[in-house]
């Protein structure tokens, strides 16, 4: 079962994880779903899916209010409950700096952003607003990469990210980036979607199960 997923506006600068009450990052292995292709290429790419669950999961005793609204599946693969929205800080003569929305139901996995992200930066911020706009555009690929990173570099420097530190991550990402860009463009051609139609309601549900039914996606 599910529910039918409604797009609607949200402001900027706060996080919070809607909790999975049935789920436990203590459960034993064999409790757990197998590794859904996503994980996997997490893990292909150096980044820690039990670290991201850790800092993304540390929201939830902060007490944000919106907008950026998750909750997830069984693996540590999230979804948006609203849409979030970037602005660059300032005008550019650069049309893909533009505003743009990520929709309420994306579904992200974080595996564009490098391990020195999750390293660098403790989950007591909102950085993770940036990992989720650089996974978009990495997902559906509207601009070019070297525009989703420096999206990515400015959207750091709006949540007051050290300057070193936003160096560092934008580096790691330029030199890492390409492969899960390539990868996002493989599973694009295959079909994958990443945009929900509709939410689960089971907490038990694995990305993989869900991914098996073309219904519970928008068509975009």
């Amino acid at each position: 079962m599910s529910t039918t997923a409604s797009a609607f506006s949200g402001s900027f600068f706060a996080s919070r994880l809607v909790p999975n009450p049935l789920l436990r990052e203590d459960s034993a292995p064999e409790a757990r779903a197998p590794q859904s292709p996503t994980s996997s290429a997490a893990s292909q790419q150096g980044v820690q899916p039990d670290v991201i669950s850790q800092w993304m999961s540390a929201w939830n005793t902060r007490g944000y209010q919106g907008p950026l609204v998750v909750s997830r599946f069984r693996e540590p693969i999230y979804f948006l409950y609203q849409p979030i929205k970037w602005k660059p800080a300032t005008t550019s003569k650069n049309k893909l700096m533009a505003t743009f929305t990520v929709p309420k139901g994306f579904v992200t996995d974080l595996t564009s952003i490098p391990q020195v992200f999750w390293s660098l930066l403790r989950p007591d911020g909102n950085y993770a607003y940036s990992a989720v706009l650089h996974d978009y555009l990495y997902w559906f690929q509207s601009r070019p990469r070297e525009v989703a990173d420096e999206i990515f570099r400015q959207s750091m420097k709006d949540f007051r990210v050290p300057s070193s530190t936003v160096e560092a991550i934008h580096a790691a990402v330029r030199l890492g980036g390409g492969s899960s860009w390539d990868d996002n463009a493989r599973r694009k051609a295959r079909g994958e979607r990443r945009v929900l139609a509709k939410f689960p309601d089971d907490p038990t549900i694995s990305w993989s199960d869900w991914q098996k039914d073309k219904g519970n996606f928008a068509s975009s």
